[in-house]
């Protein structure tokens, strides 16, 4: 047990303590007009992140990285945690799955000592590095967006107190899309010209579990899954797929495979011959590399996300902020997921007395137990954990109530210049949905 945390050499005043703790509760559109001389200079805090900075994921990879950098620059601004600096340190996942994972996280501790892990997301499991954060007894935030994390939470949550997963489970996209194109038919805003539904993916668990949530729940919603394709990615050949669904087309096509490059491809390959469908695809088309490839094809698509940064006040706050930091180009809604992690868990700490490093479970587990009694607004929402599964509620579809639940946002891009405007839920949504183009004409 360290006598650093229990007993530190340097005790904050009461003043600087709740200062601290308040601006960071308030989210992170305050922050950005606030640095009154608290700036921490105590000894600092190392807190980690594995991330695929380089790869195929890397455009992702490098934003994770921006967005740790970015909270931790800011929280320092603010005082840091009871006047400790945070210190972020990084390792490259690569390929990412669940070995090199393992080892990055494991080097994380090894090396730097790190107090947390606050991640973005790795392609895995979403159930392998919990075991070495629960050895070592520190912290883990985590978007993997994987059921898979809370079905390992709920097997044993004393074992996996300090895991947590910042947005909800994909399983959530599922029933979240039918339950949008069913609020769309309602207000009149969409005409499905059959009940049938193509559903296409690719073989990881991630779009597995997605398309799995679809297919199981489609009929409750009144549709056919006319189509159930599991694709080789990464694929830039839509051909087959492509000729499946002109046979015989569906009102609506759902991809759930997300990687960008591929699904700007199906986007330029069906534009030459397009099916009079709804089409919407997963997480993708938020990556400014879909609208870079599939040009005038991208206008039309509805995507959607658990996790990004809202429209609002905030989230456009903190998307000057980022631009500003990192470029015109940059990424923000990725830079979003642990910049808002980096906060919970900040927060938690202050309220907690202080952070815990590798081996001081004690005083990590007042850490999680706070993380678990928070609601948070940030710039992607509320962030608000599932008891025992450690995992964020979902607005509107798990939660009815806006201020306990993560946003699942659905967007859908109308101009090929700019990022899609967001279109549900209430009361988040910025513009309304357009028919798409090939549907009108």
């Amino acid at each position: 047990m360290s006598e650093t945390i229990k007993k530190p050499n340097i005790i904050p005043s009461r003043r600087v303590f709740l200062k601290g703790a308040a601006a960071m509760g308030t989210g992170a559109a305050v922050l950005a007009g606030i640095n009154d001389g608290a700036r921490a200079s105590g000894d600092p805090i190392p807190v980690g992140q594995a991330a695929p900075l380089t790869d195929f994921a890397a455009a992702d990879g490098v934003e994770f990285k921006n967005g740790l950098e970015l909270a931790c620059e800011e929280i320092n601004a603010l005082g840091g945690i009871l006047g400790r600096p945070l210190e972020p340190y990084f390792e490259d996942t690569k390929q990412m799955g669940d070995p090199t994972n393992v080892q990055a996280v494991q080097r994380l501790i090894d090396r730097h000592a790190v107090h947390a892990v606050i991640n973005g997301y790795n392609i895995g499991s979403g159930a392998a590095v919990q075991d070495v954060i629960a050895d070592a007894g520190i912290i883990y935030v985590h978007y993997d967006t994987t059921i898979g994390h809370n079905n390992l939470i709920k097997s044993d949550p004393a074992r996996y107190f300090g895991s947590f997963q910042g947005d909800p489970a994909e399983f959530w996209y599922g029933p979240g899309f039918l339950k949008f194109v069913q609020g769309l038919e309602e207000r009149g805003e969409y005409k499905r010209t059959n009940n049938k539904m193509a559903v296409v993916l690719s073989a990881g668990v991630y779009a597995a579990n997605i398309a799995n949530a679809i297919k199981e729940t489609g009929a409750d919603y009144g549709w056919e899954i006319s189509l159930f394709e599991t694709v080789n990615v990464p694929i830039s050949e839509w051909g087959p797929t492509l000729a499946k669904i002109r046979q015989d087309p569906p009102s609506v096509i759902a991809i759930t495979h997300f990687l960008p490059a591929d699904l700007a491809q199906f986007m330029v390959q069906f534009a030459a011959n397009p099916t009079p469908s709804l089409v919407y695809m997963q997480y993708g088309p938020s990556i400014p590399a879909f609208r870079e490839i599939a040009k005038e094809a991208s206008v039309g698509v509805v995507y959607a996300t658990l996790v990004g940064a809202l429209q609002d006040e905030i989230g456009t706050a903190f998307e000057t902020r980022y631009k500003e930091k990192f470029g015109a180009n940059a990424g923000h809604n990725s830079g979003a997921q642990p910049y808002d992690g980096c906060y919970v868990w900040a927060t938690a700490a202050a309220l907690a007395g202080g952070t815990g490093e590798p081996g001081n479970e004690e005083q990590n587990r007042k850490v999680a137990a706070r993380m678990n009694a928070l609601i948070y607004r940030g710039v992607t929402g509320v962030t608000r954990f599932v008891p025992n599964e450690n995992a964020a509620y979902s607005y509107p579809t798990q939660v009815a109530d806006s201020s306990l639940g993560m946003p699942h946002q659905f967007l859908q891009i109308q101009d090929q210049t700019k990022s899609g405007g967001l279109i549900a839920p209430p009361p988040y949504a910025t513009t309304s949905f357009q028919l798409p183009p090939w549907i009108k004409g």
